[in-house]
């Protein structure tokens, strides 16, 4: 099997568990192949943490879930060093934490306080956790799947913009359609009463690791590479595409931005079966990409105007070269 029919079946798999998702599917997949974290963001109940157990439980990895709370400590994140006694032939060893796995479910992420919060920033950027002085490498395969509720703001510590801009996607969920959420209540139904679904065997890392180096090779042409840094540089200067944008953007999007476009655009096309990259490519995954890292200014919020608008303006406003 190659390594495209490999993430294909893979996708099929997660369709068949997590129904009326299609698009949260895909875009989880895109994460994967471009070696980015990923925050899922939707009310409770619309199958954000299934979806991220779903993906560990077809890929042949080492999978952990932390439930962030507001008493949780960056050590429970980490590990720490364990003191073992003055007769032990080294008095400190290193007990890894949850961090030192595949893939990492950081669950309502925003419940825990900022330095908690920050225990991740190291190995998001890095791929790395330094305790006592010393550097812990990460895992070759290494994702943060968060999620996050955006209705409950009591007892939560919303994500700072710098951390925010550590994940390559910020995903959307919401309630499924009624057709679709009949089928889910049977497809639960049938799970309750014994129904196995698809056991068939584990996606293997080296395919991963071979999917993701078909993504690199997939081409993007010089007009596309400007289209990514227009659509970048109309954030940073909207004044200069219309007065309305100006009013709603107060600060842009970082460098971290066209660096998300220009990755995840290649992981689209590369599933949608081909080796070039199209502007319809980066505008399927430019909401995603940018919602987190377009911060509105008082007036647009005050006028109800979401980052998904405000991106979609951008879009309209900016020229294929």
């Amino acid at each position: 099997m190659t390594p495209h029919d490999s993430i294909l079946e893979l996708r099929r798999r997660l369709r068949a568990a997590i129904l009326g998702q299609e698009r949260a599917i895909d875009r989880l997949l895109i994460a994967l192949l471009a070696n980015g974290h990923l925050l899922f963001e939707g009310l409770p109940g619309v199958a954000k943490t299934r979806t991220i157990k779903t993906l560990a439980t077809h890929l042949d990895c080492e999978f952990r879930r932390i439930q962030f709370t507001p008493d949780l400590l960056p050590a429970d994140v980490t590990g720490s060093e364990v003191y073992l006694g003055e007769q032990a032939p080294e008095r400190f060893t290193f007990q890894p934490g949850p961090i030192f796995a595949n893939l990492v479910l950081a669950d309502e992420i925003n419940r825990a306080p900022a330095k908690v919060q920050s225990a991740l920033l190291e190995a998001m950027e890095e791929r790395q956790v330094t305790i006592a002085g010393t550097t812990h490498p990460l895992p070759p395969l290494f994702l943060v799947l968060a999620t996050q509720n955006p209705i409950e703001q009591e007892g939560t510590y919303p994500l700072p913009e710098a951390q925010l801009d550590r994940f390559l996607l910020h995903v959307a969920i919401g309630h499924p359609d009624d057709a679709t959420e009949l089928a889910i209540l049977r497809l639960v139904r049938d799970e309750a009463g014994g129904a196995t679904g698809d056991a068939r065997d584990r996606i293997p890392q080296d395919l991963v690791f071979a999917a993701r180096a078909e993504v690199a090779a997939v081409e993007s042409a010089p007009p596309v590479d400007e289209y990514i840094v227009a659509l970048i540089a109309a954030t940073r200067r909207p004044a200069a595409y219309g007065e309305q944008l100006a009013q709603w953007i107060q600060v842009g999007a970082s460098p971290r931005g066209s660096l998300a476009l220009d990755r995840t655009s290649r992981a689209h096309a590369w599933l949608a079966g081909r080796t070039y990259v199209t502007p319809d490519d980066v505008r399927a995954v430019v909401r995603d990409c940018l919602r987190h890292r377009v911060i509105l200014s008082y007036e647009a919020n005050a006028a109800g105007v979401t980052a998904d608008q405000v991106i979609d303006e951008v879009v309209k406003s900016v020229a294929v070269a």
